[in-house]
């Protein structure tokens, strides 16, 4: 079996949902053929078992010893290689399963990562979370059901064959039968079809609004609001309950089919085996045979009607895979070819450069701190995104370089925009500070020290090594803030962008981070928004916004004694009446 998660899942045919699952069966052709010789194999050993039987009950009213001790060998053989078949056939469709389930999850998850806050835009958190943690299980169970499926398309033609030589009245019974009972289950699909949809629908609303709900579970207790939002979320599972019991009765309804057309196939088949028999048409071997043949033939068609339900929920699945799949990046590459290494990100000895925003007119030296203020906290974080090219359009330029017309990877690698509630992923805190494990023990703990974090490194049992959980939920969110301090000064970037980095932490702890990080950053190029006196006050360039324009630029000091309106945003003072 091969590792997962794949090193690269690949490049998907989107076109549309057929398409989307043949790419994914190409993408693991090997493991299909093995688990379909192993299926083939396993179900014709299966099918022959019959056949071996009544050839020796046919020896022994013959009084053959002989044949049917080679018969009885034959038996014998089959039910080895039908053992040792089922267990190759399992393990390959096992394997078909979690290929594929593991690249719809790489697909949606990197494609999800790629396109950054894009997703989140266009459809709730809890429809990509289903669609990983549900539909690309149903695309799986698709992929493992083919082996399957294939030895009990063989297995039927060759039973059939078998039976047609014996007696062509059976013979066409079972060729002409068995596609009919297929048929018959047909009218069933679509309705199973349409309501697994919304069912599928239900239980996404569903996630989303739980998941939702969790995030803001704080304000909900704050405002009184939890009862409304337990009303709502019960409302909600009533509908995917409903939705859920009508599924479940086409099902059953599906399932109740395949055992009752089946069930008078086989009387029928017997009904006219025995009077065969009766007529001496038909040797009374070939009658125990035609019994075993009855009772076999219950799985193809079952497989059969397994694989339409299968088939039927990746279709579902699909769909919603592929809108996942269909949201794009709102920052695209640049098309200019640059010649700079270190703009184009191909080396880390990047010489330090200007950054300018061509809206504003604001310009940062490099290598300073500069930090920006505006009465507006919308604009100057609105500013920020567009300093990180985090939006299309942004006006920015890096070294005389339009950011729009960099690769998005390079502009990563060399500008950084760091959020004022971060998010922190589960694992370890080394991990979650180094994710590609480039520095020692040393760097990271000095890149939290110099964050401040020096006490939420003491009080965690097992330090760098201690677990984090999802998004940090055993801190505090002031050491939060700190930890996400931390990770971009263990990244060291040309150009730190910091939003608000002090909002959650006292005052006592904002003074020392205003202090080292002016240290941390020396010699790089360093852009806050604040209006944190503290901070202000260790800024080379303090940059005051008036109208979505640079309306002063100095220390903080002189900004302080010389601007009545910076100095009431900074301490907040109300406007004289």
């Amino acid at each position: 079996m091969r590792a997962l998660p794949f090193a690269d899942p690949g490049i998907p045919d989107t076109s549309s949902r057929g398409r989307f699952l043949a790419w994914l069966a190409r993408a693991q052709w090997r493991t299909l053929v093995v688990g379909a010789f192993f299926g083939i194999t396993w179900m014709l050993s299966q099918a022959l078992m019959p056949w071996a039987i009544g050839h020796g009950i046919d020896g022994i009213i013959a009084d053959d010893t002989s044949s049917t001790a080679r018969w009885a060998a034959l038996v014998a053989a089959l039910g080895v290689i039908q053992a040792l078949a089922g267990v190759a056939r399992h393990r390959a469709s096992v394997a078909n399963w979690l290929y594929a389930a593991f690249r719809v999850i790489q697909l949606v998850t990197q494609h999800t990562a790629r396109t950054g806050p894009a997703i989140p835009k266009t459809m709730p958190t809890g429809e990509v979370a289903a669609t990983v943690s549900s539909d690309s299980m149903h695309i799986g169970h698709a992929m493992e059901v083919v082996p399957r499926f294939a030895g009990a398309i063989v297995s039927y033609v060759v039973v059939s064959g078998i039976v047609l030589t014996t007696s062509v009245p059976l013979g066409l019974m079972v060729l002409i039968g068995v596609p009919v009972l297929v048929l018959a289950m047909g009218p069933l699909i679509r309705p199973l079809q349409e309501r697994q949809r919304k069912q599928r629908e239900a239980l996404g609303d569903l996630t989303a609004l739980g998941a939702d709900t969790v995030a803001g579970l704080r304000v909900l207790r704050g405002i009184g609001g939890e009862r409304v939002f337990t009303r709502r979320y019960t409302e909600r599972s009533e509908t995917v309950r409903g939705a859920g019991v009508k599924l479940a009765s086409t099902q059953a309804l599906l399932d109740a089919v395949l055992v009752l057309l089946p069930g008078i196939f086989l009387v029928l088949l017997t009904w006219v085996g025995a009077r065969l028999v009766l007529d001496g048409t038909v040797e009374p071997g070939a009658l125990v045979a035609l019994y075993g043949y009855a009772f076999f033939l219950l799985m193809p068609v079952r497989t059969a009607g397994e694989m339409a339900f299968a088939v039927t929920r990746a279709f579902v699945a699909a769909r919603r895979v592929l809108a996942v799949l269909a949201v794009e990046r709102e920052v695209v590459d640049g098309t200019a070819v640059v010649t700079s290494p270190a703009l184009s990100g191909t080396t880390d000895a990047a010489p330090p450069a200007a950054l300018v925003d061509e809206v504003t007119g604001l310009r940062v030296e490099p290598g300073s701190l500069t930090m920006l203020v505006s009465d507006e906290p919308t604009f100057t974080a609105a500013l920020a995104d567009r300093l990180g090219r985090l939006v299309p359009d942004s006006g920015v330029r890096l070294g005389g370089v339009p950011l729009d017309e960099l690769p998005v990877e390079a502009i990563r690698r060399r500008v950084v925009v760091s959020d004022p509630e971060p998010t922190l992923f589960t694992g370890t805190l080394r991990g979650g500070l180094d994710p590609h494990g480039r520095h020692d023990d040393a760097a990271l703990t000095a890149a939290m020290r110099a964050a401040s974090a020096g006490d939420v490194l003491e009080t965690l049992r097992d330090g760098l090594d201690s677990l984090v959980e999802e998004r940090g939920r055993s801190l505090s969110g002031g050491q939060r803030q700190r930890v996400s301090l931390a990770r971009v000064l263990v990244g060291d970037p040309e150009v730190l962008v910091l939003v608000e980095p002090t909002s959650a932490v006292d005052a006592h702890t904002e003074a020392a981070i205003a202090q080292q990080l002016r240290g941390a950053r020396a010699g790089r190029t360093t852009v806050v928004v604040t209006a944190s006196p503290l901070m202000l006050a260790v800024a080379d360039t303090v940059v005051w916004f008036d109208d979505g324009r640079p309306a002063a630029s100095s220390t903080h000091d002189d900004l302080m004694s010389t601007v009545p309106a910076y100095r009431r945003t900074v301490t907040r003072e109300e406007e004289p009446a």
